[in-house]
């Protein structure tokens, strides 16, 4: 009764492209698999120097627990979590201490609509882990107290856990018509989803203050925007500004409903690094032991074709329920065509880092 009342925020879900054809989020996720092979280095530095195993050791069982959040159907998530396991045996190693590495036991956490059936068949054969499945938002609780040594979670704390109420209701001056996310809208809609990021991040810490042990950690791969930038300058705002326009002009060229567009709304937000620390301040359970920039990883040409394929296997779900699967080709055909018309807009070729890291240590307190 208890898990079932931590687990009562209300969470909407918002699941990758299933399966593994050629439009899935499987063979549609090379960005994100790039920026967490960046990270990996980072990671191993932050478990050699600050995980406290002696956290483990004074434990009475032997297995250590590493889990991923957002995991989705692979084949990311498996990197990610081979790359920790390595880090941590490491540790034992350089401590003399190779007889009491520990058994380890990885959980895979996803919305329950996520594909765990292709998560599951994409496992590695010859994994030195025991895998296993946990559904459920990770907004709220989905471990129990005190359970998890390292919490990983890469591309999906932008993802909210709704839409702002405010922002699809006609009668509110947060109503955001015309527009499908927050970054070129009023100063309105722009506090909704300010508000609605705070809300769940303090959610997300709670839940973690729980079930991570103390000394355990926690490491973020978030895609954001730079600090002192604007909500516009962000690439990735300003790459979704561009499926809105879309939209639009499909809706004034009668190929799909106006009122539809208008009532549709992205469920994500890019923070910055300075409203991650403010909000791991307010929340007063983690240190932060790191905070950087990840770099920008090259593209080549088919930047544009990439964009348009990745961003289809993460909202064609979204855009299927909305609008119906009849316009996704040509609605990803004409964003292909405008991200190749601004790509030095976008600076998708050249500019500031946005993607960065973020290791939290969870306090003895």
């Amino acid at each position: 009764m208890a898990a079932a009342q931590e687990s009562s925020k209300v969470c909407e879900a918002f699941p990758m492209k299933s399966g593994d054809g050629p439009k899935s989020y499987a063979k549609n996720s090379t960005f994100q698999r790039e920026a967490v092979d960046v990270a990996k280095q980072l990671i191993v530095n932050e478990i050699a120097e600050k995980l406290d195993i002696d956290v483990l050791l004074s434990s009475k069982s032997n297995t250590f627990h590493i889990a991923d959040l957002g995991c989705s159907t692979g084949p990311n998530t498996f990197s990610a979590v081979e790359g920790i396991l390595e880090a941590v045996q490491l540790k034992y190693q350089s401590q003399m201490m190779n007889s009491q590495v520990p058994e380890f036991q990885v959980f895979f956490n996803d919305h329950t609509t996520n594909d765990f059936n292709m998560l599951f068949k994409s496992l590695p054969q010859n994994r030195p882990y025991y895998a296993v499945g946990v559904p459920g938002s990770f907004y709220g609780r989905i471990f129990p107290n005190a359970s998890i040594h390292v919490v990983h979670s890469s591309f999906s704390l932008h993802w909210l856990s709704r839409v702002p109420k405010q922002v699809v209701d006609r009668n509110s001056p947060a109503w955001n018509k015309g527009r499908i996310q927050y970054s070129n809208s009023t100063d309105e809609v722009v506090r909704a989803y300010e508000a609605q990021f705070a809300e769940d991040m303090e959610c997300f810490l709670h839940a973690r203050a729980q079930e991570i042990v103390h000394g355990g950690l926690m490491v973020i791969i978030i895609p954001g925007r730079p600090n002192g930038s604007s909500h516009s300058d962000s690439v990735a705002n300003a790459t979704l500004l561009l499926v809105g326009s879309c939209l639009m002009d499909m809706a004034k060229e009668g190929v799909l409903l106006e009122e539809k567009v208008d009532s549709f709304n992205l469920p994500m937000y890019y923070m910055s690094p300075q409203e991650l620390e403010a909000a791991v301040e307010q929340n007063g359970f983690f240190s932060i032991e790191r905070l950087e920039y990840l770099p920008r990883v090259p593209v080549d040409d088919t930047v544009s074709e990439q964009l348009a394929s990745h961003l289809r296997a993460a909202l064609e779900g979204l855009i299927k329920q909305q609008f119906g699967e009849e316009i996704l080709d040509e609605l990803f055909d004409r964003y292909r065509k405008k991200v190749e018309e601004r790509l030095s807009i976008l600076e998708i070729e050249s500019g500031k880092p946005t993607h960065f890291l973020a290791a939290l240590k969870r306090k003895a307190n």
